[in-house]
Order: C-alpha cells, then structure tokens, then sequence
C-alpha cells in the first residue's frame, strides 16, 4: 500500500490519518518521542523525528494546527523531504482550481472543503473541515481555516494568520481587497467587514481588534 507520512500526533494528525485513508493511503504518524503517542494512533505505524530521512519516496505532510510548529518544520525539513497535500475526496474545486491547488505543496485541505475560482493557497496551509471559499481570494503560507469558516470574494489572508471556526470574511472588490495582515487571529464566529491589522487578534460581530500578538 502506498504510504504517507505525517508529522504530529495529535488531533490535527489524526485528521490528516483520516484523510490519508480516505485516500487508500496508509499513514506514518512521526513523533519527536515516543511519550507522544496517544489515543488514536497506538495501532499505527509511528517513528520518531530523527528517523523520518530514512523514508525515501516517502511523501510527507505536516498534520499540526499550530502555524509556528508548522513553519519551523518545514523549515528544517524542506529541502531534504519530499512534502505533497492530502485533500480529501468529498473537497470540491472550481474549474481549473484544483490544477492550480496541486502545485502548493504542504496543503491539507478536509472533508467537505470547497474551493471556487481564481484562489491562491499559500505553501503548508491547512483547510479544515467544511470551509468555503470563495472567488479571488489569497490565502498566504502557514496559515490555518479552522472548520466552517467563510471567506468571501476578493479577499486577501496573510501569511500565518489563523481564521477561527465558523468566522466570516467579508467580501472585498477587484480594487479594494479585504485585507487580513500577516500573523493575525480571527476568533471564532466573528463576522469581519473591514480590514484587519497584522499580529493582532480580532472577535466579536462585527470583528473589533482586541489585543495585539507578541
């Protein structure tokens, strides 16, 4: 059976499992140490970190929520594994848009994803479950769509923000895109219709900036 590995252990790793098995592939869950090993994966194959050069042909993904974890490996690891994207079978994509997806690498894209047209995903982001988006939207690299978020047309998400569940993003225009600045967090359920500040946190209906990020 073909193979996938996948860096984590956790929730978003054993989501990723899901998928890999939807797909007819058979996961390598990989672990900084075995103390790591948890419900939901004690039966599945696991190695640990210093092991994972050792897989040739081996495509990886990086199945962690946190946008810094996610970063840093790929950092470490990007040019000596072979990274690919794990989209699910039931994601749905507008014309042309899933040729454009499978020349990211990193992507994971759940259950129930649907992507439309003219959208740009940013290398190792991660489209959760039942997330849509729409029309020329740019989504940057590292960055997580949490389950049933909605990001509306012409918007743009920069790299390593976090879009909470069930948030909307309200639509932009072809001259005046929604901006969401780099390394911010859009907390769940808020609804934004203005542009949002880089590293800060925004909530609430409508979006207000509360806090700013360290």
């Amino acid at each position: 059976m073909n193979r996938v590995a996948i860096f984590g252990t956790s929730g978003m790793a054993r989501e990723a499992g899901d998928i890999a098995h939807a797909l007819g592939l058979q996961p390598i869950y990989v672990a900084r140490s075995l103390d790591e090993v948890g419900p939901g994966i004690e039966h599945e194959e696991v190695i640990l970190e210093d092991e994972c050069l050792g897989l040739h042909d081996v495509p990886f993904v990086i199945g962690i929520g946190d946008n810094s974890i996610r970063r840093k490996i790929a950092a470490r690891f990007g040019d000596q594994l072979l990274f690919t994207n794990l989209i699910h079978p039931s994601a749905t994509f507008g014309h042309r848009q899933r040729n454009a997806v499978e020349k990211r690498q990193g992507l994971i894209i759940a259950a129930g994803a649907r992507l439309t047209s003219q959208i740009s995903l940013g290398d190792f982001t991660i489209v959760n479950q039942g997330v849509l988006i729409a029309h020329d939207v740019l989504v940057g690299e590292h960055v997580h769509l949490a389950p049933g978020c909605i990001i509306s047309g012409h918007v743009h998400i920069g790299d390593g923000c976090w879009i909470g569940a069930g948030a909307v993003i309200n639509q932009g225009s072809p001259d005046a895109p929604m901006m969401i600045g780099p390394e911010t967090v859009i907390g769940s359920g808020a609804a934004v219709i203005r542009p949002c500040e880089a590293r800060s946190v925004y909530a609430g209906v409508p979006a207000r900036r509360i806090s700013c990020r360290s």
